[in-house]
């Protein structure tokens, strides 16, 4: 899989540079979904501190700037590039390594089997980034997130019965517990329990599984709240309203798809998103 060629990102935008101080100036709006502290020496610190045997912490600001980096890459669409960097860096560098993985899987690979084979590393990188740094939201979320893309493919009826449905919402819900904020993670846990009520029926998905219409609903409404200017909330709201209402939620997913459409993207995971929203109304 490591030696698999990565597709090129389609939509190159200098905008999408984020050099220098840039970067911490764009930084609350590039990561108002995933709640991703920025990576400055007083924050590789304090993880360092956590966990001494990542490192020393006389190398805390030379590894805050190759965290920096890259997560400049993944923002221009590097992220070939960015996922060998965070890589690189242990499970310090992991949610960026996990999420240039994750973005490039879910848009920019075509067969199933190698989709199949990075979401899977994705989630296994998370867990080990979870057994070093266990309060670190986003190496729960990214364990939902590789997880719940590798069940995506299998059919939601395998991953109930392999029991990684369960592993998605478990770490859904402690990244909510570390952070609350976390618009993604209300995303995917919405999708979740819209996934669940498809595929089951309400019923039984809300006496088997605990997954219910309502709380789609409101997981959609939070993620809404917290990140309206990303286009991934109105995406994935679009495919819950498809999900949960069928034919009668078209006009209302069509609506989402237009809002992500309507958004001018700043950086490349966005550009990808408001490809994939507009794929859906044209």
């Amino acid at each position: 899989m490591a030696k698999a060629k990565w597709a090129p990102f389609p939509y190159p935008d200098k905008g999408f540079d984020y050099p220098g101080d840039a970067l911490r100036k764009a930084w609350p709006k590039l990561h108002a979904g995933d709640a991703e502290p920025y990576p400055d020496e007083a924050r590789v610190a304090a993880l360092l501190k956590a966990s001494p045997k990542l490192g020393k912490a006389a190398q805390a600001a030379a590894i805050a700037t190759q965290l920096a980096d890259a997560w400049r890459a993944f923002h221009r669409g590097d992220f070939e590039g960015a996922h060998a960097a965070g890589l690189a860096l242990g499970p310090l560098g992991a949610a960026v390594a996990c999420k240039a993985m994750g973005i490039h899987a879910t848009y920019l690979v075509e067969d199933d089997r190698t989709k199949l084979a990075r979401f899977e590393a994705v989630a296994k990188l998370a867990e080990q980034a979870i057994e070093a740094l266990p309060k670190e939201a986003n190496a729960h979320y990214f364990r939902a997130f590789g997880w719940g893309r590798y069940s995506q493919l299998i059919s939601v009826t395998k991953a109930l019965s392999q029991g990684i449905a369960g592993k998605v919402r478990e770490s859904l819900e402690q990244t909510l517990k570390l952070a609350p904020k976390h618009a993604e993670a209300h995303l995917a846990l919405a999708v979740y329990h819209a996934e669940i009520v498809a595929k089951v029926g309400g019923m039984l998905a809300g006496l088997t599984y605990g997954a219910k219409a309502a709380t789609a609903h409101e997981l959609i409404a939070k993620a809404l709240k917290l990140a309206p200017d990303s286009p991934v909330v109105h995406l994935e709201h679009g495919n819950v309203l498809l999900l949960l209402e069928g034919g009668r939620g078209e006009d209302a997913a069509a609506a989402a798809y237009a809002r992500a459409a309507r958004i001018k993207p700043i950086d490349a995971m966005q550009a990808l998103d408001i490809a994939a929203a507009r794929g859906q109304i044209e």
